[in-house]
């Protein structure tokens, strides 16, 4: 049988999405949202069932890390995961996987670290991270 997990990362796979999210067995939410907007929204409009789910998303930095730490998700993929993001989940023991391991995320231009990991490098504490970065939504053009 295909664990949660398992099925959100073939999903995002096939349907070249960006963000699947699976529970027991059924989609929850999924979206094609460039930066971390996709989680945003989903913590938005899933609200508290998103606990105990499993997430596949392309890039899982510190600040997606932490927004997954605060929702309460039990296991992670991504296809791009920087150390921060490794360093988080680890801390929360929340099973992780990922095929590319890179030392940060990096804005759409490649010229520096994205605004969004600048902004939560300073955050240890998921829901202070979270209430960051849900004010600071105008900046998904910056990545």
């Amino acid at each position: 049988m295909q664990t949660d997990l398992e099925f959100a990362k073939k999903r995002l796979d096939q349907e070249n999405l960006s963000l699947v999210i699976a529970k027991k067995g059924r989609l929850l939410f999924e979206a094609q949202a460039q930066g971390i907007s996709g989680l945003l929204d989903a913590i938005r409009k899933i609200g508290e069932e998103i606990r105990e789910s499993s997430v596949a998303d392309k890039i899982v930095g510190r600040a997606a890390a932490l927004l997954l730490v605060y929702s309460g998700v039990i296991s992670v993929y991504a296809a791009t995961m920087s150390d921060g993001g490794i360093e988080i989940l680890k801390n929360h023991s929340i099973p992780h996987e990922f095929d590319t391991h890179v030392l940060n995320i990096l804005n759409r231009e490649k010229t520096d670290v994205c605004p969004f990991e600048k902004l939560v490098a300073k955050y240890s504490d998921p829901k202070k991270a979270y209430e960051a970065l849900r004010g600071q939504r105008h900046l998904k053009k910056a990545l």
